[in-house]
């Protein structure tokens, strides 16, 4: 055999691949296989999906066609009861106004509406696996690296096979923002209750609280902080995510950073963005201002 690179022979050059037409007749059959799949329970997927594309076009139509003033009453309102600061509302306030001011009003509240669905689903998906994960150890060494690969795994691959499934639309942009932001969720779930203090376990046992009495009685509420964070990074990973699920015809803010992108529009897309980072800071400081009382109230409580 010739020698190459570094006198070494070709074998130790070059790693030794499947030839082109092996991979591309595997690469085909598994395509095709997929594609059968999708268009054999092609009515089960629409049916599956329906409830979320309801609850999601209601909540934008609720969002988009209520009064401007109304919605900035009732968000101011939502931040006032999370933060209780002034300075977060008053920031607030400033936020959304310039938001309304420079024409990004509507793209917002499609945005929010997005963004709350994407929370809701993550939470109702991820609390319940944090809590079995809590549970159980064999069921968190199966899971863990299934949550390994969601949070490592590049955001554009997600939208691969949620768009071969599910097609285009704001579906299953909803459906890859979800996928993406669950992890924290779950991981912070497992986390919060496998942190509490075994001596509160052990009081609860002894005054006979039945399995479910303690979840709900003393490991739900004491890692409701950790939870709370869980959240909040659930809603900021949901935020980043917008951007990259508006390729998959998903509205809103996404989808303007995106043409800013392809145009070169340098403006619409700084706009585009301060309107994304002022919603994902008022969020970050309410939720955790929200999580710190709570902490605060236990650790009062406990005194």
């Amino acid at each position: 055999m010739a020698a190459s690179c570094w006198g070494l022979p070709q074998l130790l050059c070059e790693f030794p691949s499947l030839p082109n037409k092996s991979l591309r007749v595997m690469r085909k059959g598994i395509d095709e296989g997929f594609r059968d799949i999708v268009r054999t329970y092609s009515d089960a997927i629409d049916a599956a999906t329906a409830p979320l594309q309801i609850f999601l076009n209601m909540l934008e139509d609720a969002f988009t066609k209520a009064p401007w003033l109304l919605v900035l009453v009732l968000l101011v309102a939502v931040v006032w009861f999370g933060s209780r600061s002034w300075k977060t509302v008053v920031g607030t306030v400033i936020a959304m106004l310039l938001i309304g001011v420079f024409g990004l009003w509507t793209d917002t509240m499609t945005t929010l509406a997005m963004v709350t669905v994407a929370t809701f689903v993550a939470i109702l998906i991820g609390l319940p696996l944090g809590i079995l994960m809590a549970r159980s150890d064999r069921f968190q060494s199966f899971l863990s690296p299934l949550l390994d690969v969601m949070q490592t795994l590049p955001s554009f691959v997600y939208l691969i096979p949620v768009v071969v499934i599910f097609g285009i639309g704001k579906v299953p942009g909803l459906i890859a923002v979800v996928i993406y932001a669950v992890p924290p969720m779950i991981r912070l779930t497992n986390l919060g209750i496998r942190l509490v203090d075994r001596d509160v376990i052990e009081a609860a046992d002894a005054y006979g609280a039945s399995p479910r009495q303690k979840l709900w009685g003393v490991q739900l509420p004491l890692s409701l902080p950790t939870i709370m964070t869980g959240v909040n990074q659930t809603i900021m990973m949901s935020l980043s995510m917008v951007v990259v699920a508006s390729m998959v015809g998903v509205g809103g803010l996404g989808k303007n950073v995106l043409q800013a992108i392809t145009n070169q529009y340098f403006t619409v897309g700084f706009l585009n963005g301060f309107a994304l980072v002022a919603i994902a800071i008022i969020f970050d400081r309410t939720s955790q201002a929200f999580g710190n009382r709570i902490q605060k109230h236990q650790g009062a409580g406990h005194d």
